[in-house]
């Protein structure tokens, strides 16, 4: 039975991750909450499975002319930097903080999506980056 309840992780991260949205933002909460894995470990397994599902999902989406290269210095450099610190915090963090931060992360993204609707939060849509 586990490996079917893992296989629906899979499956339901790998949908999230191929539309670009991030898978991780629905494995972690399925992995904590229905297969009994701890935080960090979660993480780890969601960072490592993002690795061929980013490269895909990458490639399509370039090809499709969705991606457009002249910002992405100025996001990959900060992003690579600030992933590398708050991995290493997060490794000396306790699972109970992981959790904590990751549940007020998700709460956080629900509000925004609740509230996207209202003027207040528009953000101009732009087909490519």
């Amino acid at each position: 039975m586990g490996f079917y309840i893992f296989l629906l992780c899979g499956f339901l991260g790998g949908i999230l991750g191929g539309m670009g949205m991030g898978g991780g933002t629905v494995l972690i909460p399925l992995l904590t909450v229905f297969c009994g894995v701890g935080q960090a470990a979660a993480q780890a397994v969601n960072l490592l499975s993002s690795i061929p599902m980013s490269a895909i999902a990458l490639s399509i989406h370039a090809r499709s002319g969705l991606l457009n290269g002249r910002g992405l210095p100025y996001l990959i450099v900060p992003a690579t930097l600030f992933s590398l610190l708050f991995a290493l915090l997060a490794a000396r963090l306790p699972q109970v903080v992981l959790k904590k931060a990751f549940g007020a992360f998700l709460i956080a993204l629900s509000l925004r999506g609740f509230l996207g609707s209202t003027r207040a939060f528009r953000i101009k849509k732009d087909k490519t980056f």
